[in-house]
C-alpha cells in the first residue's frame, strides 16, 4: 500500500503524540473532515495506525505493522542507514542479510558493490542483488512468509549454520531500553540468532521509532553486536550500552549535520 506525504505526516504525528483527532488533522492540512477519515481509514487498513472514535492511535506494541506500511514509515532514515552500513562493508567480502525493512535498504545501497557473496533469507534482498553479476546471492530454503517475504524455519537455520561470514546485517522490531533486541516471530527470531553467532562482524540497523516499540521474543542483546547504525539515537541508556560494551555507535542524522 502506497501512503501519500500527508499520510505519511499523519503517522508521524500520531508516533510523536501517541494519537491524532480527526478534527484537528482536518484544520492542520485544510482539508474537511471526511478526507482525513479516509485518509486514517486507509492507514489503519495498512496497519500504520489503529483506529479509535473520533481519530487514530499509533500502533500497540504488541502488534506488528504490515510490511507495506513499514517500508513507507522513515524511509529517508532508513535509506541513510543503508547507505551508511554499506560504507562498512567492503568489497570482495561475504555477508548475512535478515529480514526487515531496514537490511532491504542495506541491499540496495550494496548494488555498487562487486566480488560479494550475499546470504540472505530474504526473498526482497534476493531479488534486488541477483541482477548484479558482480554480486552472488545465496538464499535459504525454509517456509516463505507471506506477509513479507522472509524464510523462516528450522530449515532456515540449518542453513545459516553452515557458512561463517566476514559481516551480518541485522535488523530488529523493538530496542528495549536495556539493550535487549526484540521481535515477533520465533522462527525468525531463531535464525537471527543463528546469523549472529555465525559473522565476525554484525552490524545492526534500526531506525529512532524502533525505541518506542516492543515485542515479545527476544533476539539477544545489544551487546553482541559490533556495530550499530540509525538516525538518532534517542534513549540514553542504550548509547550508554554502546559506550560500555564496545559498540560501535553511528547516528546518520548527526552526520548529516
Amino acid at each position: 500500500m502506497f501512503f501519500t506525504p500527508r499520510q505519511l505526516e499523519i503517522i508521524g504525528l500520531a508516533k510523536s503524540e501517541g494519537k491524532v483527532i480527526v478534527e484537528d488533522l482536518a484544520l492542520r492540512f485544510s482539508v474537511t473532515s471526511q478526507t482525513i477519515r479516509k485518509d486514517l481509514n486507509e492507514l489503519c487498513e495498512g496497519r500504520a495506525l489503529t483506529r479509535i472514535h473520533g481519530g487514530a492511535i499509533f500502533p500497540s506494541s504488541t502488534e506488528n505493522v504490515r510490511y507495506e506500511a513499514r517500508r513507507s514509515i522513515a524511509a529517508g532514515e532508513k535509506q541513510a542507514i543503508g547507505r551508511a552500513a554499506a560504507a562498512i562493508i567492503p568489497n570482495k567480502s561475504s555477508l548475512f542479510i535478515n529480514i526487515g525493512t531496514t537490511t532491504e535498504s542495506v541491499g540496495e545501497a550494496l548494488m555498487n558493490h562487486h566480488e560479494l557473496m550475499v546470504i540472505t533469507n530474504n526473498i526482497n534482498v534476493a531479488n534486488r542483488l541477483r541482477i548484479f553479476p558482480s554480486i552472488e546471492v545465496v538464499i535459504a530454503g525454509g517456509v516463505v512468509r507471506g506477509s513479507d517475504g522472509g524464510i523462516v524455519g528450522e530449515a532456515a537455520v540449518d542453513f545459516i549454520r553452515q557458512f561463517k561470514v566476514d559481516y551480518a546485517v541485522i535488523g530488529v522490531s523493538a530496542i528495549d531500553q536495556d539493550g535487549a533486541l526484540l521481535d515477533y516471530d520465533l522462527r525468525e527470531v531463531k535464525v537471527a540468532q543463528a546469523i549472529i553467532a555465525n559473522a565476525r562482524h554484525v552490524i545492526l540497523v534500526s531506525d529512532s521509532s524502533k525505541f518506542d516499540r516492543t515485542a515479545p521474543v527476544r533476539i539477544g542483546h545489544l551487546s553482541q553486536v559490533h556495530t550499530f547504525i540509525t538516525d538518532r539515537c534517542t534513549a540514553p541508556s542504550v548509547r550508554a550500552i554502546c559506550r560500555e560494551s564496545d559498540v560501535r555507535l553511528i547516528e546518520t542524522e548527526a552526520d548529516a549535520v
